[in-house]
């Protein structure tokens, strides 16, 4: 594929966006910006969510891990399945019933001022973070398939990227994102289809045989009991669980696609469709994996290797897509990396333009044209956020970007676990100065607890449940500094 090919597509791909958001953002408001005037269709909400949900790590690492981790990352996604019914019946009625715009104004409600800011900055650091890894695997797969040959730096590459974003997200916010995450989630799975079928077509395999050849493979093994093993089942399924929980349902981002719709009935809906089409999304995938590496096999085909000679699993679907695939078929894999990164990047930065206009600067109290100035001028400062989190992480990075993501989750998301699990199923009441210390050292004692885990629990070694362990310290250190809730006083 010449580098022209791939400019052209991802410059027309990106027209397409841009005429989508001249044609949402009209009269843009901080209503339309913020919940997109809470009148969206369920259905709508549902569809475009799967993109944001994804991201371009999903679309690389989950085929690419099929080789090392088989298909034990379906127990996670059995584990979504009850997260998403804990969202449904117990965060979404809250949320609905407060009428929240930022879902952590309830934390101000429930404890106080300290309280609310540390949730907020969480948020912040969180999804920066999270944000931040998604793009890395676009701007990553453009700059060896495109810049590296035209000489254009990496800095630049990202730059461009994450502008683009802001470019048709900027004046319509969530309005826009609903529309254009919906054509982008469409791409992201026509994409993935026409990659299965086109490989199958290279195997020479029918339906059938597709389906025998992914099912036979040791590739496929779902359950993986052995205690020493990152891969077991319950520990996978409940860290999926909580995953899930903290990663959209106390999540402004995903939650603020949810507080779009019309009423706490439609918003269940649409959060119990979207679960349960997440299953045969995540299983497209992993089957695709599967394919990935048979096909490699086939063709004889050298995989990269890393130092200590182990296959890179971010790397297999790329190459094999870039300089082994025909050219429609390395097309198609563009253009839906482009889409499933770009749907899942486009919603993060508009969650934290929210979170940072109503939690941090007080938006509702300025009048319209004023939080129209704030709001852009926000979106554009988390722009340069994005950019300089992803040339720290090209610095560092040097693990499956998957696992990168979660284990950050779950270093960042744990004290929000902890704070939200506080507030909703106990009536204690904390000290609210206390607060942002009693969040703090968990992270720091999970990431040290994980570092030795192999030396001090007899090989045990962590996966996605150091988050569990993250929410349960900063549950029992928030219990250590709270206090009975006083009765109130009958008068006759």
């Amino acid at each position: 594929m010449s580098p022209t090919l791939i400019l052209s597509l991802i410059a027309g791909y990106f027209v397409i966006l841009i005429i989508i958001a001249l044609l949402t953002s009209r009269k843009a408001t901080s209503a339309s910006f913020f919940v997109a005037n809470r009148n969206v269709p369920w259905y709508m909400v549902a569809f475009a969510m799967i993109g944001t949900s994804l991201s371009g790590v999903s679309f690389i690492s989950v085929p690419g891990m099929v080789h090392d981790k088989a298909w034990s990352y379906m127990a996670v996604v059995m584990g979504y399945l009850v997260g998403y019914l804990v969202i449904g019946t117990v965060l979404l009625p809250l949320y609905y019933r407060l009428n929240l715009v930022s879902i952590y104004t309830y934390l101000e409600q429930r404890f106080g001022f300290w309280s609310y800011k540390t949730g907020a900055a969480l948020f912040l650091i969180s999804r920066a973070i999270g944000a931040a890894l998604r793009l890395y695997v676009v701007a990553g797969v453009l700059q060896v398939a495109v810049f590296d040959d035209l000489g254009v730096p990496f800095a630049v590459t990202v730059a461009v990227s994450v502008l683009l974003i802001y470019l048709y997200t900027f004046r319509g916010g969530l309005k826009t994102i609903l529309w254009t995450d919906t054509f982008q989630t469409l791409a992201m799975l026509t994409s993935v289809g026409i990659s299965v079928y086109l490989i199958s077509q290279e195997l020479n395999l029918g339906f059938g045989q597709v389906v025998q050849t992914v099912s036979e493979s040791d590739m496929s093994r779902v359950f993986f009991w052995e205690w020493t093993d990152s891969r077991k089942f319950w520990t996978q399924f409940l860290s999926g669980m909580f995953i899930t929980i903290v990663m959209t349902g106390l999540d402004q981002d995903l939650m603020q696609k949810n507080l779009s719709c019309r009423s706490l009935k439609d918003a269940q809906k649409n959060m119990f469709w979207f679960a349960l089409i997440l299953v045969p999304v995540n299983i497209l995938f992993l089957s695709l994996g599967v394919l990935l590496y048979q096909y490699a096999a086939a063709k004889g085909i050298q995989l990269p290797l890393n130092a200590a000679g182990k296959i890179i699993g971010d790397d297999v679907f790329p190459l094999l897509a870039t300089e082994h695939f025909s050219l429609f078929a390395g097309i198609v894999f563009i253009l839906g990396i482009i889409a499933v990164t770009y749907s899942s990047a486009d919603s993060a930065l508009t969650a934290l333009t929210t979170s940072f206009c109503v939690d941090f600067l007080t938006i509702s109290k300025y009048p319209e044209q004023q939080q129209r100035v704030l709001r852009q001028r926000s979106h554009l400062l988390f722009t340069v956020v994005l950019v300089i989190i992803i040339l720290i992480f090209r610095l560092l990075n040097d693990q499956s970007l998957i696992s990168a993501v979660f284990k950050a989750a779950g270093y960042t998301y744990g004290p929000l676990l902890g704070l939200f699990s506080f507030g909703i199923f106990t009536s204690r009441q904390l000290h609210d100065r206390y607060v942002p210390w009693m969040c703090a050292w968990p992270p720091v004692f999970c990431y040290v607890l994980n570092a030795n885990s192999k030396a001090w629990l007899g090989g045990y070694e962590f996966g996605f449940e150091i988050l569990l362990v993250n929410g349960l310290l900063t549950f029992l250190a928030l219990l250590a500094v709270s206090r009975p809730t006083t009765p109130k006083l009958q008068t006759a």
